[in-house]
């Protein structure tokens, strides 16, 4: 992929529902021609392993390598999966300082990864998550990261599975907003066959460094998830004085 401008890098969040598409079948190297698809720099998957027994993954991450150029964060869970709590972040080019895995509050088991990452355009706090089914528990969740969002002064990129589609008042995104800037309403990722709901989120610190937030609607993307991929670009360059 050749670089973006500016100093720009794509960043993008896909639900791929464990591989499981709108016509019902498992079809992981579909998903992985998806993920090829989008070009992304930095993308943060959820539902990436199976979610009983031992977990065992579902990507062929060496397919993903020579395919779309991304590799991943490597994460310790415990079992056969390459994700934490589903969770995987595929990096195109880049060194990882730190990482933190973290588990969430709540009654379903949910997880986020926080991985600081030297980017060959810059450094970035890359926030993976899925956030659960329950409002209270999000709101929570969102407390949780929250926590984990500082440290130093890297640009932060959060972004996954947020599971809220309320707006204003009653979302329980709502106090992502004093810290990441204006939320809005988001794009419409939910269901991939017909998009009503803006599940998927990507937000940034300082909110000045994120493009506009777009679904990437391709017609293999329609049948491979459930959701749609979003992705942004972030401008990197220069962002720590920003």
């Amino acid at each position: 992929m050749a670089k973006q401008p500016g100093g720009e890098a794509i960043f993008a969040s896909y639900n791929v529902h464990k591989c499981v598409g709108t016509d019902g079948r498992c079809l992981p190297e579909r998903t992985v021609e998806v993920i090829a698809e989008i070009g992304a720099d930095v993308i943060a998957l959820q539902e990436a392993d199976r979610r009983f027994g031992d977990r065992a993954a579902l990507l062929d991450l060496d397919r993903i390598a020579r395919i779309a150029g991304l590799v991943p964060v490597p994460v310790a869970n415990g079992h056969a999966g390459h994700g934490w709590h589903g969770n995987l972040v595929l990096v195109r080019e880049g060194l990882v300082r730190e990482l933190r895995q973290i588990s969430l509050p709540g009654l379903e088991p949910r997880g986020a990864l926080v991985v600081d990452l030297d980017l060959t355009r810059g450094p970035v706090r890359v926030m993976a998550a899925h956030l659960g089914l329950l409002r209270q528990s999000r709101i929570m969740q969102v407390e949780a990261l929250l926590a984990h969002s500082g440290g130093d002064d890297r640009p932060i990129v959060l972004m996954g599975d947020m599971n809220e589609w309320r707006h204003q008042r009653r979302s329980a995104l709502r106090p992502f907003g004093s810290h990441f800037g204006p939320m809005g309403r988001g794009v419409a990722s939910f269901p991939s066959y017909f998009p009503l709901l803006a599940l998927d989120r990507i937000i940034a610190r300082p909110h000045t460094i994120l493009g506009p937030v777009e679904v990437h609607d391709s017609p293999l993307a329609r049948k491979a998830s459930d959701h749609l991929p979003i992705k942004a670009r972030v401008s990197l360059e220069g962002a720590i004085d920003a």
